[in-house]
């Protein structure tokens, strides 16, 4: 999975988390790249967002829903994302769950022409 456009990195993270693919997540991220969590402390790097993330994979059904908005500064490699998102879905025990945000994110042109997260914040604009 590779994001070809700055908006992709969110439909393909989705796309991961319904898949139950923890590695094709992270690799959405650069390798230093920061994860705002919900108590708003960063962490940082591919190895500390595989553990943020992985609590993602243990929905069940989830559904995903976003409307982005993009910004591209003019060399048109690095760009701002803003948006909203929502997610329902089962946490392991079958209880319904709903979670939805306002994101802020920076996702940069990679040297082979896709896309990665540089910065994450999934609430960044709540």
């Amino acid at each position: 999975m590779a994001a070809l456009k700055p908006e992709d990195c969110d439909l393909l993270i989705f796309q991961a988390i319904r898949d139950k693919d923890l590695e094709a997540a992270v690799a959405l991220y650069e390798d230093n790249a920061t994860f705002i969590i919900d108590s708003g402390e960063a962490v940082v790097g591919q190895a500390a967002i595989r553990e943020t993330l992985r609590g993602w994979m243990d929905l069940e059904e989830p559904t995903f829903t976003s409307e982005l908005t993009t910004f591209l500064n003019a060399e048109q490699d690095l760009a701002l994302l803003r948006g909203s998102w929502s997610a329902i879905a089962r946490d392991p025990q079958g209880n319904p769950l709903k979670v939805e945000g306002k994101n802020v994110e920076v996702v940069r042109r990679q040297p082979d022409g896709t896309w990665k997260f540089v910065i994450d914040n999934p609430r960044g604009a709540d």
